[in-house]
């Protein structure tokens, strides 16, 4: 293909997330200034350390992924996977697995701390994509196509659900299962794993006495408006109290050590409460445009691996932003997720970057129209 007929650089995603960004900078430097100053006696430690950690390196991340095509994470895709799956079970069999909230999510190498949850989703894409390309004509063979598949989401899935991380689960499930589904499964198979997935699901709240509460928390908020339902009723308190226009960017009171996690999965209570309805619709919609300008690579895209890992990154990101705010405004149980781009988190960032990166390759390739 000529250069003639590429698109060099896709500036409209590039405006998209850059938006996302800008916006989320500014949401998290005021929703952490509380917390930074309790804990550093300044306001800006948090917001200087995503800056440093998160942006930075992730435009990094981004420009080199952008630069790589696309086709070498299918070289390198047996690597991957085992990279992925050895550092979730570091976590949990290593010394140098890190917990917090009583979840062992991280590894601290000493000269870094990060998630390998968050490598875990775009591996999974990566696998995803290169298995239904390679196996499109035996996809709905259960021995040969579909099973393999669910062996390795399987085998993710439990490692992360292990930690425990049920929210990053969920989103790696969901995404998967939308891949499936895009690639042409069988609906009977698609059904099965459906149900499949459902019953694990039940059985992982049964097994697990504060799932089962936080699901009773989502039914009646009023139950325990101290224990499990404090941090639904606080986020709602929050939200309600924005109103149409909010009360004013760095005005939130519910930040001022009310608000269970301000800085990562509760940002969106303080967006809302400080902008208020009109101004948060602007963020909805960004994310709106974000997965319709996604869908579009996705279709555009030369060849069935870029179309699916770029389908697969657009659905990870908007699904994600979606169960978060859905969390917040009690339309699905809390899950403990980040928002896209907005959370405070070094790892999420620079993965998230990175795969608009890739985004960008694969729109670099596809044929202009």
């Amino acid at each position: 293909m000529s250069k003639k007929n590429q698109i060099k650089i896709d500036y409209a995603l590039l405006l998209i997330v850059g938006a996302l960004l800008a916006f989320g900078l500014a949401a998290l430097y005021s929703a952490s200034t509380v917390e930074s100053y309790k804990k550093f006696g300044n306001t800006t430690y948090y917001i200087t350390h995503q800056l440093a950690n998160g942006v930075l390196i992730g435009l990094v991340g981004m420009y080199i992924c952008y630069k790589l095509d696309y086709h070498y994470w299918q070289k390198w895709l047996p690597w991957i996977i085992v990279i992925s799956l050895a550092l979730l079970a570091a976590v949990k069999l290593s010394s140098f697995g890190s917990s917090a909230g009583g979840a062992a999510r991280w590894l601290n190498l000493g000269f870094v701390t990060f998630q390998p949850s968050e490598i875990a989703k775009l591996a999974i894409i990566f696998y995803l994509a290169s298995w239904i390309d390679k196996k499109h004509k035996d996809l709905n063979d259960f021995a040969y196509g579909v099973l393999p598949s669910l062996v390795i989401i399987g085998l993710f899935a439990g490692l992360i659900i292990w930690q425990p991380d049920m929210g990053t689960m969920l989103v790696l499930i969901a995404v998967s299962v939308s891949m499936l589904f895009v690639a042409g499964i069988d609906w009977q198979y698609f059904l099965w794993t459906i149900l499949a997935g459902i019953l694990g699901l039940l059985a992982l709240v049964k097994f697990e006495p504060y799932r089962a509460r936080r699901i009773t928390s989502f039914i009646n908020p009023a139950i325990d408006p101290q224990g499990i339902s404090y941090h639904i009723n606080q986020a709602l308190l929050a939200i309600g109290a924005g109103q149409l226009w909010g009360y004013g960017y760095g005005l939130s009171r519910q930040k001022y050590n009310y608000l269970p996690e301000v800085m990562g999965d509760s940002i969106f209570a303080v967006i809302a409460e400080e902008l208020g309805f009109i101004r948060v619709v602007l963020l909805l919609l960004l994310f709106v445009i974000f997965a319709v300008k996604g869908f579009s690579i996705a279709k555009n895209a030369p060849d069935d691996f870029g179309r699916l890992t770029a389908f697969g990154i657009t659905i990870w990101i908007t699904a994600q932003a979606l169960i978060n705010i859905g969390a917040m405004v009690k339309i699905l149980p809390l899950t403990g997720i980040p928002l896209p781009f907005f959370s405070y988190g070094s790892t999420a960032l620079l993965l998230n970057l990175s795969a608009v990166g890739i985004l960008l390759n694969i729109a670099k390739q596809s044929p202009a129209r």
